[in-house]
C-alpha cells in the first residue's frame, strides 16, 4: 500500500499543471520598494523642505489642502497628543514611529491619482517639507537616506514591539 501512495505522489509531482512562469530578478527590483524603519530600502536623492512646499503645491494640495491640514484627504501637520486611545484622530506627528514610513508611503501611494509616479528627490522632499511643517526637522534640513533614517518621530516609543531584536 505504502509503495503504491509513493508511485502515486511522485507521478503528481512530475506533472504539474505548468502555470506561470519564472519572474527575473530584473523584473522583482522594480517593484521591491520597500523601507525598512531603519533605512534600509532607502534610494539615493535628497530633498528640502523649500522643495518639497513647491512639490506640494502642485501635487498634494488639491487633496490635502494649500496648507496640509486636510481637505478631501486627511490633514498631514498637527495632531492632538494621543492621551485618550482610540479616540484621538491619528496624525503622522502624533502616531507615525518611523520617519521612514512617511517616505515609503509617499513613494508607494502618491498622488492619489498616479501613484509611483513621483521621483526619489521629490519624494524625500516631501518627506522634508511635512516633516518640517510638523516641527519635527527644521526649515532648512536636507532630507536623504542617511538623514532621514535619524529623524526620530515623537510617537517613536508608543508602540511595543512584537519582535524588539529587531528594531532600530
Amino acid at each position: 500500500m505504502t509503495l503504491w501512495f509513493v508511485a502515486l505522489t511522485s507521478v503528481g509531482r512530475a506533472q504539474s499543471p505548468n502555470l506561470g512562469k519564472l519572474v527575473a530578478e530584473a523584473d522583482v527590483a522594480g517593484w521591491d520598494i520597500s523601507i525598512l524603519p531603519d533605512g534600509t530600502g532607502l534610494p539615493t536623492g535628497s530633498g528640502t523642505p523649500e522643495q518639497g512646499a513647491k512639490v506640494f503645491a502642485t501635487k498634494c494640495a488639491l487633496c490635502h489642502g494649500p496648507e496640509a491640514k486636510g481637505g478631501t484627504a486627511a490633514a498631514l501637520v498637527g495632531g492632538q497628543p494621543l492621551t485618550n486611545g482610540i479616540e484621538t484622530p491619528k496624525t503622522i506627528a502624533n502616531f507615525w514611529p518611523y520617519s521612514t514610513t512617511l517616505f515609503d508611503f509617499i513613494r508607494r501611494a502618491m498622488p492619489w491619482q498616479a501613484p509611483r509616479t513621483l521621483t526619489s528627490d521629490e519624494v524625500y522632499a516631501l518627506s522634508a517639507y511635512i516633516l518640517s511643517l510638523n516641527k519635527i526637522t527644521g526649515p532648512t534640513d536636507v532630507m536623504n537616506a542617511q538623514t532621514l533614517a535619524k529623524v526620530r518621530m515623537p510617537n517613536r516609543d508608543g508602540f511595543i514591539p512584537r519582535h524588539p531584536d529587531r528594531m532600530p
